[in-house]
Order: C-alpha cells, then structure tokens, then sequence
C-alpha cells in the first residue's frame, strides 16, 4: 500500500466534553499522515454536521473524538450504516469500553482483576448507600459511568463523603459508580493490533492523574521501565490484551491500572479512541517501542483497510 494514493479524513471535535482534546489530537493525526505522504482531510464533526461522511474521495476515516458521539459507539453506528472505512473499534465494542461497568463486568468475566464497586442509586437513602459502600473498602473513588480524561472523578475518605460524592456525580453526570481505591503505581499499557507496547508509569505532581495533571501540569512523569520484574511486566502486557480482546477491540486502545501494593495490576478502564496529543499516553510508548507518529498514524489507517477487507486505489475491490 502506498500512503501517497490514500485520502483520509480525521474525524475531530464533538459535541463532549472532551471537544478541545479531540481537536488538539486531530490536528496531531493530520500533521502526523501529512508527513507520512497520506492527503488528509480535517473536519470536525457533530451529530447535525456529518457532510464529510457523504465525500466520496475518502479511503478512510480516522476517528480522533473523544468522549460522547466518538466512543460511545454511535459515530461508529452511523459509519458502519453507510458502510464506510474507519478507524479504532466497531458500535459494541465502543459501547461497552465507554460504559466503565459493563467494562469491568467483561474484565471480571475474562479473569482480570478490577477494583471492588457498587453501581451508585441515588434513590436509596444515605444509611444503606454506607453500608454498601463501607463493604468495598475504606477510601473510595467516585466516578460517572459514562466520560472520559478523568472528568468528574473524585476521591472520598468515608462511605458518608463517597454518598455525598455519588449523589453530585449522579446529578451532574447520570449513572455513576463507586469504587474500592487501591493504594499503588497507576500505569497504562497500549495495544496495538492485538500486540501491547512498554507499559508506561504515571506519576503525577499532585497524586492523582485528573485532567489537570494530563493535559496541562508540565510536571507529571511519564517513565518507561519502572518494573523491574520481567514476569510481572509479561502479566500486565497479556491482561491488557485479554482486555482488549474481551471487549473486541480493534485498532489501537489502551488499558489503564492501578498496580496494587501487592502486586497485583487492577484494570480499572479501557479506552477505545485513545487522546493523539503531545502529552498522549499511546504516542509515547508507541515511541518507545520504536514507531514513530507517523508511523503509528498510518498503521491505524491500514489496519482499518485491513479490517474492512478493502484496498482503494491500490488493487482490492471494495466488498
């Protein structure tokens, strides 16, 4: 296949929360296909602003939205529909990723450890929403079901300050969830194809890797190598790969954990449409394992000809 003869479009923006992360990792992808050869399209896209799905002169779309209409499976329906090729994981699979408790189920399900939790219900009354909590742990992390980049998650010391943490999340977001917090490294593992890249340790500023600390704190580390037991490394890699396989990704995603004290790593999301921006966790250990952006950009676009069973302008028939 050669990048020259393909066109593709980088699908940006949205109607999330997330919209300014998205365009930031759009324009990443595009600078990144350009210098790859590939002529690149950039639109961004909402649910009433879709005409860049009706150009015929696109191979491929490189779907770069975060959050709501990008993960959530329904950008990914309507691409589908009109049976055009696209980047990252199908409808399901991005529904489920972008749903963190019906992740954790599938995660459980394939074996993989995953923080104790209560799916939050605002209608209990406080008494019985504590003694729910109070049986998952000690210190607790509050977090909505549905959203990305760390948005609305919060850390309560008590079952009473984790009820009063629920009852905002649920407010401001929907369906929310309360987990166990488990004291450790928090660490992420890229997977690529179905092969997982270096596993990458954050190590934020303040303790705690929120928005602040990945899009905007200069300070936040990003290290390569801090597990210096070859068999336990080998362990996160292959349960990030069962995952990504449980769920049915495709693409490129990435696993985030937290590694527990007693060594034990604890899946805690799985994010189908990972961010592309400088501060971007996939990139870096991409780099690490040696590929570049630009490479990185295009073998996503080529897994998804790939996927799709088509090669345009390079000898196999669309299906």
């Amino acid at each position: 296949m050669k990048a020259e003869q393909l066109t593709t479009a980088v699908l940006m923006g949205g109607p999330g929360r997330e919209r300014e992360v998205s365009i930031e990792s759009g324009r990443c992808v595009a600078e990144a296909l350009e210098q790859a050869g590939v002529k690149v399209v950039v639109a961004d896209v909402k649910p009433n602003e879709l005409r860049i799905l009706d150009d015929k002169t696109i191979d491929v779309f490189f779907v770069a939205l975060h959050g709501t209409f990008g993960e959530d499976g329904v950008l990914q329906e309507i691409l589908e529909s009109r049976g055009l090729v696209y980047t990252g994981s199908g409808p399901e699979a991005s529904r489920l990723a972008f749903d963190k408790w019906a992740s954790k189920e599938r995660f459980a399900a394939a074996g993989v450890a995953t923080p104790k939790a209560i799916r939050f219900q605002p209608n209990e009354k406080d008494a019985d929403l504590e003694e729910q909590i109070a049986a998952i742990g000690r210190r607790y992390v509050v977090k909505p079901i549905r959203e990305g980049s760390t948005i609305g998650i919060s850390i309560a010391e008590n079952a009473k300050a984790a009820v009063a943490a629920g009852r905002k999340c649920a407010a401001e977001f929907g369906d929310c969830m309360i987990e166990e917090f488990i004291p450790g490294r928090e660490i992420t593992v890229s997977v690529l194809g179905k092969e997982a890249l270096p596993i990458l340790e954050i190590r934020a500023r303040g303790g705690f890797y929120d928005y602040q600390a990945k899009y905007l704190d200069e300070g936040t580390e990003y290290l390569f190598d801090t597990i210096g037991d070859a068999a336990l490394a080998e362990k996160i890699q292959k349960s990030a790969i069962q995952c990504f396989m449980a769920l049915r990704c495709r693409g490129a995603a990435r696993v985030d954990y937290i590694l527990g004290e007693d060594g034990t790593p604890y899946a805690l999301e799985i994010n189908t449409i990972p961010g592309m921006t400088k501060h971007s966790l996939l990139p870096k250990a991409a780099e690490k394992a040696g590929i570049s952006m630009s490479q990185l950009c295009l073998k996503m676009v080529e897994m998804a000809l790939a996927e799709s069973g088509e090669v345009h302008k390079t000898g196999i028939r669309r299906q």
